[in-house]
């Protein structure tokens, strides 16, 4: 990806990825397949974006059938059944990620993450804040887990968009498919803000000698990283 199309990914991503959840709660509350379909249609943007913008064959190709497929399914039903799917996929591949790093001889991802902070290798992290970061990888693999339940089992009993209601099941006890969407598209990503948000805080005091000032300094050193840092983090 050439210099010009890599500063415009990652503005384009963010505007995506926010844009995700307001755009499948919308949809979930009018209940039609159009808005779903659009929804859906900026998962799929966000997925193959740097291939678009490297103007690469095979993403477009990709893109255009998915696309498409969304397309025709806008005025079925199956659109709706479809936004089902996300917050589980979502949830279940972090979970999967956080929990795989914890394999030697990976390091975990909060490690690399931090230690890339303090601009030094993950082993030369101190001792109690390399453990810290450890234990923070596995419970964010936990609280990720415990979503990916949480989601899957709501997608079961929503009604009328859920898998049971689909089947020809009416699933007891219930919840209304707008109460689905407040937890997987609201609620579930003000849990991960929060937790975030609150285990810096948690870190702050444990450990205050840190490299940053303060939140935002943190958060724009976290930007500074930069694009490659993060394909990397999460490559195989």
């Amino acid at each position: 990806m050439n210099e010009a199309a890599s500063s415009v990914s990652g503005p384009a991503r963010v505007a995506l990825a926010v844009a995700y959840p307001l755009l499948a709660h919308w949809a979930s509350h009018d209940g039609g397949g159009a808005l779903a379909a659009l929804a859906l249609a900026d998962l799929v943007v966000f997925v193959v974006l740097d291939g678009l913008l490297a103007l690469r064959p095979a993403p477009w190709a990709i893109a255009a059938a998915l696309l498409a497929a969304l397309a025709a399914l806008a005025r079925t039903p199956y659109a709706q059944m479809l936004l089902l799917t996300p917050p589980v996929l979502f949830n279940a591949w972090l979970a999967w990620w956080f929990a795989r790093s914890l394999r030697a001889p990976r390091e975990g991802l909060i490690t690399r993450i931090v230690a890339a902070l303090h601009d030094c290798a993950p082993r030369d992290l101190d001792p109690p804040l390399y453990r810290y970061t450890r234990s923070l990888t596995a419970l964010w693999a936990w609280t990720m887990a415990l979503l990916t339940a949480a989601n899957a089992a709501l997608a079961l009993i929503a009604v009328p968009d859920g898998l049971l209601a689909r089947l020809g099941y009416l699933p007891s006890p219930s919840i209304t498919q707008e109460q689905w969407s407040w937890f997987a598209n609201i609620i579930n990503y003000g849990v991960l803000g929060a937790m975030f948000a609150g285990e810096y805080l948690v870190r702050r005091q444990r450990f205050p000698e840190r490299p940053e000032s303060g939140f935002f300094d943190f958060l724009r050193r976290m930007a500074r990283l930069g694009p490659r840092f993060w394909k990397e983090l999460f490559s195989t």
